[in-house]
């Protein structure tokens, strides 16, 4: 009984993660690179402003633009 309470209990703490998601973290309002000049068609505006705004990796965020449509 009292393994299946500590199981539990780190299953809980475990979903209780403070962290951010690195890309889509942020509003598209609040990045003034959005803004401004951002096509999210665009494979390069999109790749770049996701790695400005978003801090991601350009392995991230290139998954992250394929996904919403960047050619």
């Amino acid at each position: 009984m009292r393994l299946v309470a500590v199981i539990m209990l780190a299953l809980m703490t475990a979903a209780c993660d403070q962290g951010q998601d690195i890309t889509g973290s942020t509003s598209v309002s609040s990045c003034p690179l959005r803004n401004y000049s951002y096509n999210p068609r665009d494979m390069k505006q999109c790749v770049d402003a996701c790695k400005a705004c978003d801090r991601g990796t350009t392995v991230t965020c290139s998954t992250s633009c394929t996904l919403k449509g960047a050619r």
